[in-house]
């Protein structure tokens, strides 16, 4: 075997060698257990005072279970939740307002403003266009919050979940800290699919670069985001970030270049919302990946190329007829399956799926292909019947 052979075959383990070492180790990522850090806890004499924006469309049958928790949050503070209801046609919010019942009244500490949506302004997508409705909500009532926790309609809090996230905050001197969820494994293709989508975003934003002041890496988890109030007024507000699809990341850098950061996996904040069905989870990745690759083709051939090495090539050279070639695609699969086991154990999945891993590669190649077609015709960023990409592409021009 030709020298250059030895060295194309080797470069999948080079790869999965670099990803392991050099990578942040973003693979031995664990959830957080909310235990204490060091720092001033002056603070937790009167703690800081918060309002909980959520953008809401269409969120019947999960918004009223997700109001109630955070209404009976266990924080100390002053809890005001503005709930913005986003041109819903499913009585989403009756049902919150119907969750809150009594809950809020006669406790000077809990609060629930719900407001109708206006309609989508040019220039913004649906999301950040309802959370500054929210935000401006929260000035109108001259709500003095400290900090913002921008959640969604569907995402569980547990009773401790606003306590650990401000605590967090307060002691590390965060200006953002961010938690992914746990998002649901209860069908065989959640189960097959969804660690992976976990395991790809470490990997593309490694919690560990985030989280460390001197990397110029920003990003953020959408489903719960705590942000100072000061730093989101000195980036200009949620309109720095108004046409962003990934507004989650977008957001991340932007408050990063104000101060530290903090992100990490949820152990005590949950998704309501499952994707049963393969289609569903095709159509969350191809409603933005793309845009992650800023809508270019040349980016989109590199990716898909970078995937067929990462992914696709250990499997082709594990069982290539030529018995030189096939240690170097063993090693490599052996890695990146290696890699994959603490995102299984996280979501208490058997190891088994790790020798899988390269299927559910080829499965988000596809769905990122299917992602920029839908942007080429016009369909890019579907989401609740928008087709976002579009809209703010047109205000654009």
């Amino acid at each position: 075997m030709s020298e250059f052979l030895i060295t194309l075959a080797g470069v999948p383990a080079g790869i999965w060698l670099y990803l392991l070492l050099f990578r942040g180790g973003f693979w031995r990522e664990r959830p957080e257990s909310g235990a204490r850090e060091g720092g001033d806890n002056s603070w937790e004499k009167s703690w800081p005072e918060v309002a909980a924006v959520i953008p809401a469309r269409n969120e019947a049958g999960v918004v009223g279970e997700v109001i109630g928790a955070l209404l009976r949050q266990d924080y100390a503070g002053k809890l005001t939740v503005v709930l913005v209801d986003d041109n819903s046609e499913d009585g989403t919010a009756a049902e919150a307002k119907a969750a809150a019942g009594a809950i809020a009244e006669g406790d000077k500490h809990r609060a629930l403003h719900i407001i109708s949506g206006k309609p989508l302004a040019a220039g913004w997508t649906g999301k950040m266009w309802a959370v500054n409705q929210g935000l401006a909500e929260t000035q109108r009532a001259a709500i003095g919050a400290k900090y913002y926790l921008l959640t969604d309609a569907d995402i569980l809090h547990a009773p401790d979940s606003l306590t650990r996230l401000v605590s967090r905050a307060e002691r590390g001197n965060y200006h953002m800290v961010s938690l992914m969820a746990q998002l649901r494994t209860d069908t065989f293709a959640e189960k097959a699919l969804v660690p992976a989508y976990i395991f790809f975003f470490q990997k593309l934003y490694p919690f560990n670069w985030v989280r460390d002041p001197k990397h110029k890496l920003g990003a953020a988890a959408g489903g719960c985001m705590l942000v100072r109030s000061a730093a989101l007024k000195k980036i200009g507000g949620i309109a720095a970030i108004r046409g962003a699809l990934i507004d989650d990341c977008a957001l991340g850098r932007a408050i990063k270049a104000t101060g530290p950061i903090w992100l990490g996996l949820a152990s005590n904040v949950t998704s309501l919302r499952g994707y049963p069905r393969w289609s569903d989870i095709w159509n969350l990745i191809a409603r933005s990946a793309f845009t992650q690759l800023n809508h270019s083709a040349l980016l989109l051939l590199g990716s898909v190329l970078g995937m067929i090495a990462t992914y696709a090539a250990p499997v082709l050279l594990t069982i290539n007829p030529d018995p030189g070639v096939r240690p170097f695609g063993m090693l490599a699969w052996a890695m990146m399956a290696g890699a994959y086991l603490p995102t299984l154990a996280n979501y208490k999945r058997s190891p088994l799926w790790a020798p899988f891993l390269p299927l559910v590669a080829g499965f988000y190649t596809a769905a990122t292909i299917a992602s920029a077609i839908r942007y080429w015709t016009g369909k890019g960023g579907q989401w609740k019947g928008r087709a976002q990409a579009e809209h703010v592409r047109k205000s654009m021009t």
